[in-house]
């Protein structure tokens, strides 16, 4: 049996942070004149969160199997469906309870309707990920066929035809389709694809089945990866600001057009993958850092999903108190949603531990 190891628990609470950072940042271009640098901070930089789960989520599957042994695929899907799709299932009802509730949306005009939402995870604007997630391990046989005969080069066709693909999806018009069920499917294909995410979970998973060899590669070459990572992130960032300064576009046309799934994101994202393995499992972290990194960690699905209820509510108290999204409040706004979240389930666990 392969140790734990810690360094997949820090970056998942980073990732956590950073889904976070985005849907605050969203609040934030609700001001007409936001802070395009404190705009960068919460949308460009934290835009390898979502697919940086994808990759940590197949290291962690492939990391602990033996590609040799068969496969169980019968009870790997009850595992993780009782991880995922149960989870998915409830909090999907109790969003759309709840906003029916609070917004006064109407919650099912009709079955159709009710259908989509729950196939494609329109209950709340954070489900989609797991819907992806659940296909990820539906299709699970596939990607361990694919894993057991990757080799680097067959990585980078795949990460060509990666670019390509994302490319197309993110900035091309779709053909329409007179058929409804397809047309839905391309319409909401961000929200269940996992062609857009496929490069990131394979290599995440090709690393894991290589651990060793891609820890002591990591440990050897910590300049490079360091220095790759920095590099993506200023061309990210470079291709941000050139959107607004040269091309004149708003905030949120350059956020929706700089994002994960553009050339530039796709790089940022497995840079960012490799450079956090590489901190958290080589660098000389302070106790309270790897204490807090680790608390993130534990907790960072019920944040996930619990988040959006708190930015709800921190968004209503803001209103009330006559209080605008401004640079500052805005950093302030995120704070209070991590520690809400953070502190609810904190004390939840306790409490039932207690009561055992």
């Amino acid at each position: 049996m392969k140790p734990w190891l810690d360094s997949i628990e820090y970056i998942r609470g980073v990732s956590m942070a950073g889904v976070v950072a985005i849907h605050i940042g969203s609040q934030y271009l609700l001001n007409p004149t936001p802070n395009i640098h404190l705009v960068a901070l919460f949308e460009i930089v934290s835009r390898f969160s979502v697919p940086i789960f994808f990759f940590i989520s197949a290291f962690g599957l492939f990391y602990r199997m033996n590609l040799s042994e068969p496969f169980e695929y019968g009870k790997f899907l009850r595992r993780r469906f009782k991880a995922v799709l149960i989870p998915y299932l409830l909090w999907s009802t109790f969003y759309l309870l709840h906003d029916n509730h609070f917004y006064g949306y109407q919650l099912f005009p009709d079955s159709d309707y009710a259908a989509e939402i729950y196939f494609f995870g329109l209950a709340k604007y954070h489900l989609y990920f797991l819907v992806i997630l659940i296909w990820f391990y539906l299709l699970m046989p596939l990607w361990i066929f694919f894993i057991r005969r990757m080799t680097p080069a067959k990585l980078f066709l795949l990460l060509a035809a990666q670019i390509a693909f994302d490319y197309w999806s993110s900035y091309s018009i779709l053909p329409t389709s007179e058929v409804y069920l397809l047309q839905l499917c391309l319409k909401w294909r961000l929200n269940w694809l996992v062609l857009h995410y496929v490069f990131v979970f394979i290599l995440g998973g090709w690393l894991g089945v290589h651990s060793a060899k891609f820890f002591a590669w990591c440990e050897e070459h910590k300049k490079i990866v360091g220095a790759t990572f920095f590099i993506t992130l200023t061309i990210l960032l470079g291709y941000y600001y050139f959107l607004i300064y040269v091309r004149n576009f708003s905030p949120l046309e350059a956020v929706n057009t700089a994002h994960q799934l553009s050339p530039p994101g796709i790089f940022y994202t497995i840079a960012a993958s490799i450079f956090l393995f590489t901190i958290f499992q080589f660098g000389k972290l302070p106790a309270p850092l790897k204490k807090f990194l680790s608390a993130l960690g534990k907790n960072s699905y019920f944040v996930y999903l619990a988040h959006p209820l708190a930015i709800t509510y921190l968004s209503l108290g803001l209103g009330k108190l006559g209080l605008v999204m401004t640079a500052s409040n805005a950093l302030i706004f995120y704070v209070a949603t991590i520690a809400i979240t953070l502190s609810v389930r904190i004390l939840s666990r306790k409490f039932f531990q207690a009561i055992r």
